[in-house]
């Protein structure tokens, strides 16, 4: 390549949309490209960075996929969702959730991820703020930002639980506070919400009134306190918050791509509106496959919370046993988020370990086990690992990290 060319390419980046160079990629996907580029070398790597079920699809799922695309169910599908899948989700919503939505209300997405978008780009526009607790899903912020409305983080502390609080939500909000994330259980903290904490932010978004909640429930499944409380069931809540779930999570259905967001009908239509702008209907075998998932009672994956739950006490005791380290006991999800910040500052063979990336880097580099860092996820203090992992993996990988502090020191 002549060094004219190799220039004009390095300047291309000047050539795009600010909104896409500015957007930092996600922590969680870099650790994850690092740790396959050094499996594929033949390194051994404990990999605990990804968020995704170590579980199979059900088989019966997989047969009705089969079957659906045996029948030809292979076209395009109408831009809201196949009518069956809609009302798969209504009926899902009205037996677990307690909340009555009708089929016109529930959109069908390109998985939870792009519910979460076509919210965003609904009701955001340049000016307007979204209220962020942190520590947060590390795609929530990138997502604002390309609508040009501004971040608003809350922080949260390990010693809250994680968990926004009525006072700190009050003192977050202005005339241009907009759309208020809850997400429980929580990527990346394990945070369950009870009923009286989301009763106490609701009563405070309701006194705002151009406040909306988005509520992210794409873990409802894997809470093991068997007590889910999805926001809009509570008083007053429904016609001010847009429910988003989708089926990767609960089972295991990550590469199927299919999530759906209930709200208001009037607020259902403009996101299908947004939807049909941005791409078309979700993929209609996996829709007919999600609708028959959605109709299955809670004890057809019952197996895999199990497993979660006996893998988070599993976790809980082995990283008790490690001096300094801190961690809140996660009601759900498939994550333990460590507070590692009481080594910070120490040298690592003349390296510092001085924030939660080059505490993941030094972990990778000198102990093969693979994390996230929390700065990632709003939080630099800590550092996150997937429990969505076996057993001995976990062992292996909490030891490794175990070595690993014991090799750092004082400077």
């Amino acid at each position: 390549m002549k060094d004219g060319q190799g220039g004009k390419q390095a300047d291309l980046g000047a050539d795009l949309a600010r909104r896409v160079v500015d957007v930092p990629a996600p922590q969680t996907l870099e650790m994850m490209t690092r740790a396959r580029a050094l499996m594929a070398q033949g390194v051994d790597i404990v990999n605990l960075t990804v968020g995704e079920p170590d579980f199979d699809t059900p088989e019966d799922i997989r047969e009705v996929a089969k079957k659906a695309l045996d029948g030809g169910i292979t076209r395009y599908a109408p831009i809201a969702g196949l009518p069956d899948m809609r009302a798969a989700a209504a009926e899902k919503l009205a037996r677990d959730n307690g909340i009555d939505y009708r089929p016109e209300e529930i959109v069908v997405t390109n998985g939870a991820k792009q519910a979460i978008s076509d919210t965003c780009l609904s009701f955001l526009e340049e000016g307007d703020e979204a209220i962020i607790p942190s520590p947060y899903w590390a795609s929530y912020p990138g997502t604002v930002e390309f609508t040009g409305a501004r971040c608003v983080y809350v922080p949260t502390t390990l010693r809250s639980g994680f968990k926004l609080t009525p006072e700190a939500l009050r003192a977050a909000l202005t005339p241009r506070s907009r759309l208020l994330f809850i997400n429980s259980p929580s990527n990346p903290t394990g945070a369950v919400y009870r009923r009286e904490e989301l009763e106490a932010l609701v009563e405070v978004v309701l006194s705002h009134p151009k406040l909306w909640i988005l509520s992210d429930e794409i873990y409802e499944r894997i809470d093991f306190t068997g007590r889910h409380v999805s926001t809009a069931a509570l008083a007053g809540a429904r016609e001010r918050t847009i429910t988003i779930n989708g089926v990767s999570k609960a089972f295991a259905m990550t590469g199927w791509r299919i999530g759906y967001v209930a709200a208001p009908e009037p607020v259902a239509r403009l996101l299908g509106r947004a939807q049909a702008t941005l791409t078309a209907g979700a993929n209609p075998f996996a829709q007919t496959a999600a609708a028959y998932a959605l109709r299955q009672p809670k004890e057809a994956t019952a197996y895999m919370t199990e497993a979660y739950r006996t893998r988070r006490d599993l976790v809980m005791e082995l990283l008790g046993e490690i001096p300094g380290l801190r961690v809140s006991r996660p009601d759900g999800a498939f994550y333990a988020f460590i507070d590692v910040s009481a080594f910070f500052g120490h040298d690592a063979s003349g390296r510092k370990v001085a924030n939660s990336i080059e505490f993941t880097e030094y972990l990778l580099d000198r102990a093969g086990v693979s994390t996230v860092a929390g700065a990632g996820f709003g939080d630099d203090r800590c550092i996150r690992i997937s429990t969505a992992a076996s057993e001995a993996a976990l062992r292996e990988g909490i030891a490794r990290l175990a070595r690993a502090i014991r090799g750092l020191r004082r400077p």
